[in-house]
């Protein structure tokens, strides 16, 4: 079993912020895939599925974006799963807006939910870093990222989760290059 978190804040006031591409991300992935009903549980929203031959747990932390660890780490202990088996779907300011990366391991940029979960479990688990841009100047980040999708930036994003959702088969295989390129080749 593998278990993929979408980072995000609980709430429709949050529902649209770039804060929130992670939570918009597993969502996309549950429809595509058929996914079954959600549930309350590991202090969040989860639903079960497949993906290709893996089973998958998605799991949304209610526990707000700071706090997404505890989250985290109590499902993971429930299923006896290592950080191996964790999949963390994000924001990120360093990549250009709706650009798709993967990388095992690193740090959290001053990303709380990053920096919340390296807490509980440490770094060495799966990233899907969901490109948002950087607004230009450090003291514009916290309301850049907690402000809304732009309605121009809606088609592209859309873009991007359909991208993400159509080619997660190669992720749940752990063909993580294989997923950036026909990620990038959909959205080319």
């Amino acid at each position: 079993m593998q278990l993929w978190v979408g980072l995000g804040n609980p709430g429709a006031n949050h529902a649209m912020q770039r804060h929130n591409v992670g939570f918009m991300a597993v969502d996309t992935i549950a429809d595509v895939h058929g996914f079954g009903p959600v549930r309350k549980q590991f202090q969040g929203w989860t639903q079960e599925g497949r993906i290709g031959t893996a089973k998958v747990l998605l799991l949304k932390p209610a526990t707000f974006m700071n706090d997404s660890g505890r989250a985290i780490g109590e499902a993971l202990r429930f299923y006896k799963l290592g950080p191996d088996a964790l999949t963390v779907f994000h924001d990120e300011l360093d990549l250009a807006p709706f650009k798709v990366k993967v990388k095992t391991g690193g740090g959290a940029a001053g990303h709380n939910g990053l920096r919340s979960t390296d807490q509980h479990l440490g770094p060495d688990y799966r990233r899907v870093r969901l490109g948002i841009g950087h607004p230009g100047h450090k003291d514009r980040v916290t309301g850049y990222v907690l402000g809304n999708y732009a309605k121009a930036e809606l088609d592209p994003l859309a873009d991007m989760l359909g991208a993400v959702a159509a080619e997660a088969t190669l992720l749940a295989a752990g063909d993580d290059v294989r997923f950036m390129n026909d990620v990038a080749l959909r959205l080319a």
